[in-house]
């Protein structure tokens, strides 16, 4: 059975619900993993949740900043939410689909300068990426059926931020943060699901900041939400794309929605 699965760091679901009927017309998901939810569990907008159609949801959020959660059109099962850093800061949230294990993921931004010893920021991020490599490396194995998705934080190729040259000591693209990167996608060997169909060399973006005065125009632009799957899942990949579009729309996130869809 096909399965269609979004990731979008919404930056509120309360004042950006309005755009999900949006991101459902445009591309259908049976999943849709959302990060920086922004919201306390007993806030949580199920009932319009519901009204769209994804009757099955797994929720973790917090007042203000943070928050995952995991909605779908199909059963969840084992759900399970993981900390790190001995912080309990609603960043990785867990659910089966299909007999596909999800885990939806928002890596730490990191703030604004890539020096961990001035900055605890920093420093929280790459411990975190780290944590995560460790237990990816020795709890799981290549041969089962994962997928991890959500907002990285971390655009690990020269294609894909706007310019490597001038954004090398610009936390996202650092050459520390990406080496983390590369270790947490060897930790299972991860195959990154959005790159299987848009090749390497094209550049492709995710993000855009909201200073810019014209982000089409200029284009500066980050590819921060990834889409993993383990090497069990990537025979099954059958397409990926970036609305792009989205950032467009009124009062946008900063993210725009990924789709990868597996099966036929």
């Amino acid at each position: 059975m096909a399965l269609r699965l979004v990731t979008w760091n919404i930056n509120s679901i309360r004042q950006r619900l309005d755009l999900l009927p949006r991101v459902i017309e445009e591309l259908n998901p049976d999943v849709l993993c959302l990060q920086e939810t922004k919201v306390t569990d007993d806030l949580f907008p199920h009932e319009a949740c519901e009204a769209l159609g994804f009757t099955h949801r797994a929720i973790r959020g917090q007042k203000g900043y943070n928050g995952v959660a995991i909605l779908s059109r199909r059963p969840l099962s084992d759900v399970h939410t993981p900390d790190w850093c001995g912080r309990e800061d609603c960043r990785h949230l867990i659910a089966a689909v299909d007999g596909i294990e999800i885990h939806c993921v928002y890596i730490p931004a990191g703030g604004d300068v890539p020096d961990p010893e001035v900055n605890d920021k920093f420093a929280h991020k790459l411990q975190f990426v780290d944590e995560l490599t460790e237990w990816y490396r020795t709890a799981f194995s290549p041969d089962q059926k994962v997928l991890v998705t959500g907002d990285f934080n971390i655009a690990p190729l020269e294609t894909d931020v706007w310019s490597h040259k001038q954004l090398l000591k610009v936390v996202s693209h650092t050459p520390i943060e990406v080496e983390k990167l590369n270790a947490l996608q060897a930790s299972l060997n991860w195959v990154d699901g959005v790159r299987k169909f848009i090749p390497p060399e094209e550049k492709l973006f995710s993000w855009w900041s909201y200073r810019s005065p014209d982000w089409k125009k200029n284009d500066r632009g980050r590819r921060l939400d990834h889409v993993w799957v383990t090497p069990a899942l990537a025979p099954s990949l059958t397409g990926a794309k970036v609305l792009r579009d989205a950032r467009d729309w009124p009062q946008p996130s900063d993210h725009v929605p990924v789709l990868v869809t597996l099966g036929d």
